[in-house]
């Protein structure tokens, strides 16, 4: 099983401020998009929307409201939208040097895809309009969600199937012979009592970030160069891991160390 891991949500560029901490909830914000259908309005929390949470965390900011459309990918929460989805299923799209990074460092089924981001833990009640974020605690990332493989859908397949509600499922993207769905399988191979899916809670096992350095990474053993399938070089050394740049996958190799960090990512140590 190789592991990957996936920058997703909001950072200093795309949305311009962390994705909230709210009641331990690592609420992953996707990002603005005027080219997709779903608006943030749509969606919700707890029954605040995220056009809501937003403007509490954001009240200067015009930003939401000259792009009100979101980009729900990966899309794991299966309560997030206020209009249920019939046909629902979890998915992830990828496109483009993305996906062709993935294909061909060989991304199959049973591979583990790690979602990660840019976080910040909140205080005050969504619900009463008072949430903001905590300017005492640190700006860090961490990991909010997982798949893991049991299908890999192209883009030809993606058209003959009923998959409209995720934004590689419909529009321009189904022009790219990039485009790719991932969908989880039923269960985790290690571990049967969960979904092959899911989003975690807040835990300091969670974070990947030093103290006080929210680019900086701890030194984990799995995430240091010689087990990414990738050129990458670690900017930080000898003090914790930094790997510059906007990408959005590493792969991690086939045989990286990655078990005991598994374990305490999803707590079954």
């Amino acid at each position: 099983m190789k592991v990957v891991l996936s920058r997703k949500g909001f950072d200093s560029t795309y949305g311009g401020i962390p994705s909230p901490i709210i009641e331990g909830t690592l609420l992953s914000m996707p990002i603005p998009s005027p080219d997709d259908k779903l608006a943030y309005e749509e969606l919700q929390y707890k029954g605040c929307t995220y056009k809501d949470i937003l403007r509490q965390l954001s009240p200067r900011s015009k930003r939401f409201d000259k792009c009100p459309k979101c980009h729900l990918d990966p899309d794991i929460r299966e309560d997030v939208r206020i209009k249920a989805e019939p046909n629902w299923k979890p998915a992830f799209g990828q496109i483009d040097q993305a996906q062709t990074y993935l294909q061909n460092k060989n991304v199959k089924p049973g591979d583990l895809f790690l979602f990660f981001g840019r976080f910040r833990k909140t205080k005050g009640d969504p619900a009463a309009g008072t949430l903001e974020f905590d300017k005492d605690e640190p700006i860090i990332h961490a990991i909010y969600g997982y798949m893991q493989i049991g299908e890999i859908v192209p883009v030809n397949a993606i058209k003959k199937m009923k998959y409209r509600w995720h934004p590689h499922g419909s529009g321009e993207r189904l022009n790219k012979e990039t485009n790719t769905l991932y969908i989880p399988a039923d269960k985790l191979s290690f571990d049967k009592e969960r979904h092959g899916w899911g989003t975690f809670e807040y835990s300091e096992s969670r974070v990947l970030t030093l103290a006080e350095r929210t680019a900086t990474w701890r030194s984990i053993d799995c995430l240091l160069p010689e087990w990414i399938d990738k050129n990458v070089t670690n900017k930080a050394e000898p003090d914790g891991i930094y790997y510059q740049g906007q990408w959005q996958e590493l792969v991690l190799k086939e045989d990286a160390p990655t078990e005991g960090w598994i374990k305490e990512i999803f707590g079954t140590e």
